[in-house]
């Protein structure tokens, strides 16, 4: 008996030694299009969870942006795909929940601190399955040269009257293009242009889920008078704007030769190196003083675990961190401009990432109107509200026409709309 009782202590500390050895091999390999980010997560972000958890070993493995998706569904077919996968919002990662790729996440701890719009990137359309944990979002506004303001003599506007009375100051003095934004490759007319200042119009999420019932139409008034304002955009983005490409504005604006740049936050990195000249920042003018306002912040990244993972408690262990406060500090300071979904207490080192995040004090936020559903038909929601944003900025369309073609265009395939 003390024999078999031996045996089986030695039998059980065999077991719980290979426990600890499994524990301590735990790898964790996580798949994104952020290449960019590879020496932040090296350096910065793995050597911080990994203080804490010893036992687990992060490797961040990521594939060209462009490639990203493709690559992605090969190794989910092969099963050759990372434990955590990086999730872009909405349409792709949902459709790889449904396709049981992505685990449901929705009991995860700490999930609890997103709002239900910063999980709604990553959530079943009726919002009852959460599949990834929202990692960050950027913020739409303008980013000003300080020296053409203070040279010039004119203050950071609040209402959309004093918007266009800098423009018109600048546009009288000569010496810098008022605003740099260009229509060749007509998505900015659309994110930095349309879906930048819309919200004040439609009222951020009142006015984006009433057109997802199909409460609203895209020919009401808040959603055809944002067109109005891009309609006097025109006059003031310099000669040739009509070729000028995303590279060529953002070459424009850094280099001091303009004044204001409609901007998304993603921004900041990249023109704090090239801008020899203070920046400031400034949210989307209200029509009238006293006026709520609203922003675009976006969820633009998330995270999730591959529900094939050989380890889903470390890759829980890891998502839960990643919904921490100081996994959101972190990641904040290491790549100013992408901000944290989460509702931790954030405080940011960069002043211009700081003016930006600032906002959601003071003004509601919501995501751009066409990514939740509206752009999954033919034609394409996103794609028109490009052309349309461009065609309105040229003059080649009128706010109103560019309102009903894109209303009848989601009227053809979308149903609460017909």
């Amino acid at each position: 008996m003390h024999k078999n009782t031996l045996t089986g202590l030695l039998f059980a500390t065999t077991l719980l030694g290979a426990s600890a050895a499994t524990a301590q091999q735990a790898e964790l390999t996580i798949e994104s299009w952020r290449n960019d980010d590879l020496a932040i997560w090296q350096d910065k972000i793995i050597p911080a969870f990994e203080a804490q958890y010893p036992d687990i070993k992060v490797r961040f493995t990521p594939s060209a942006p462009a490639e990203y998706n493709a690559v992605l569904n090969s190794k989910l077919d092969a099963g050759s795909a990372g434990d955590i996968i990086t999730c872009r919002p909405f349409d792709a990662s949902l459709a790889l929940f449904e396709a049981g790729r992505l685990a449901d996440l929705s009991d995860l701890e700490g999930m609890s601190n997103f709002s239900d719009v910063a999980k709604s990137g990553w959530s079943t359309d009726d919002g009852s399955a959460t599949y990834c944990v929202p990692m960050a979002s950027v913020i739409h506004g303008f980013i000003y040269n300080k020296d053409a303001f203070e040279e010039v003599g004119v203050a950071v506007p609040q209402t959309e009257d004093q918007f266009f009375a800098v423009l018109e100051a600048f546009k009288e003095d000569g010496n810098y293009i008022p605003m740099a934004m260009g229509t060749n490759d007509q998505w900015e007319a659309a994110t930095m242009g349309y879906n930048n200042i819309g919200p004040n119009y439609w009222k951020g999420e009142e006015g984006r889920t009433a057109l997802i019932a199909g409460d609203q139409k895209l020919t009401d008034e808040g959603w055809v008078a944002p067109f109005r304002q891009l309609a006097k955009w025109g006059g003031y983005l310099g000669d040739g704007f009509e070729a000028q490409t995303y590279p060529d504005s953002q070459n424009i604006f850094t280099l001091g030769r303009a004044a204001i740049y409609p901007a998304g936050s993603w921004e900041i990195s990249g023109f704090n190196a090239l801008a020899d000249f203070e920046m400031g920042a400034f949210n989307p003018p209200v029509q009238n003083a006293g006026d709520t306002c609203y922003i675009s912040d976006h969820t633009d990244i998330g995270i999730g675990m591959n529900a094939a993972t050989e380890n889903p408690e470390a890759a829980m262990t890891f998502l839960t961190w990643v919904a921490s406060s100081e996994f959101s500090n972190i990641f904040a300071n290491s790549l100013p401009g992408f901000f944290p979904l989460s509702k931790a207490d954030v405080t940011l080192e960069d002043p211009l990432a700081q003016e930006f995040i600032s906002w959601r004090g003071k003004c509601e936020s919501s995501i751009r109107s066409t990514y939740q559903i509206l752009s999954r038909g033919t034609p394409n929601l996103e794609n028109e509200t490009w052309n349309a944003s461009v065609a309105v900025i040229k003059g080649d369309e009128s706010p109103e026409d560019a309102g009903q073609r894109l209303q009848g265009g989601l009227a053809k395939w979308y149903a609460p709309q017909q």
